[in-house]
């Protein structure tokens, strides 16, 4: 593999599993959830899962160790949403 594409995936993993913990520090500080989707969490977190299954298909150490993080910071953000919002 080149290294430079390599860096550039690894990055990337980072990155993308680092978004959330803006939103879930927040949301876990206020409780507030308003302007949260519940179904843009929860088809997000799906989709997560299914990379995390198919990483683990494809032996891709990435692929799986990335998304994991992610849905670590993406799915109590979900939970919260399901258990503030108003009835």
């Amino acid at each position: 593999m080149n290294f430079f594409f390599e860096t550039i995936g690894y990055l990337g993993g980072i990155f993308l599993a680092v978004s959330f913990i803006p939103q879930a520090y927040k949301t876990f500080k206020t409780k507030e959830i308003n302007g949260l989707s519940l179904g843009t969490y929860g088809i997000y977190n799906l989709g997560v899962f299914c990379w995390i299954v198919y990483g683990f298909y494809l032996g891709s150490v990435q692929m799986v160790l990335f998304n994991t993080i992610t849905m670590c910071f993406s799915l109590p953000v979900l939970l919260m949403i399901v258990k503030y919002r108003r009835k």
